[in-house]
C-alpha cells in the first residue's frame, strides 16, 4: 500500500495540486525505484607495487554461482543465482529478495601476468589478485654519485 501526501495547494505550481503529489508520489515511491536501479554490485579495486586488487560486494552467493573469463586483456566477473521456487503458507507484503545474475568486465592493463590471477570469495566479498608482469614492477635502487 502507498501512502500519499498532499500539500493542498502549498507547491507553487499552475497544475492541479493533487495532480501534482499523486505524479511525485508514483515517481518517487521505493517499489518503483528499486526496480529502476541498476544491480550490479560495489567494486574496490587497488594497486600495490606488486598486483592488483579487485574486491566485488556480493553478499548472498555461493563460489558455485561465480564465472571469471579472461579473454586477451577484458576480465569478466559475472554470477546467476538460481532461485528454487517454493510453495509455502507465508503471504508476503513485500518481498526484496532477488538478486539474479550480474556481469561486471574490466579491461587489463598490457602491464598483467594473465597467468597470476587468483580469486577467493569469503563472507559476502569476491577477491581477487592479479599479479604484474616482473618487468612491469616498480624497480627502486640508490643511483651513486660519481
Amino acid at each position: 500500500m502507498t501512502l500519499v501526501k498532499f500539500a493542498n495547494g502549498q507547491k507553487g505550481n499552475a497544475l492541479n495540486p493533487l495532480f501534482t503529489d499523486v505524479f511525485d508520489s508514483i515517481l518517487n515511491d521505493t517499489f518503483l525505484g528499486d526496480r529502476l536501479v541498476s544491480r550490479v554490485p560495489a567494486v574496490n579495486i587497488a594497486e600495490t607495487e606488486n598486483q592488483f586488487h579487485i574486491e566485488l560486494a556480493v553478499p548472498g552467493l555461493k563460489k558455485e554461482d561465480f564465472k571469471i573469463n579472461l579473454e586477451k586483456n577484458l576480465l569478466t566477473i559475472s554470477a546467476e543465482k538460481t532461485t528454487e521456487h517454493t510453495d509455502s503458507d507465508k503471504r508476503y507484503s513485500k518481498k526484496e529478495y532477488s538478486y539474479n545474475s550480474f556481469v561486471r568486465t574490466f579491461t587489463l592493463p598490457e602491464t598483467v601476468d594473465h597467468s597470476k590471477i587468483e580469486a577467493e570469495y569469503t563472507d559476502g566479498i569476491l577477491k581477487l589478485d592479479i599479479a604484474k608482469k616482473e618487468e612491469a614492477k616498480v624497480q627502486t635502487r640508490e643511483i651513486a654519485i660519481k
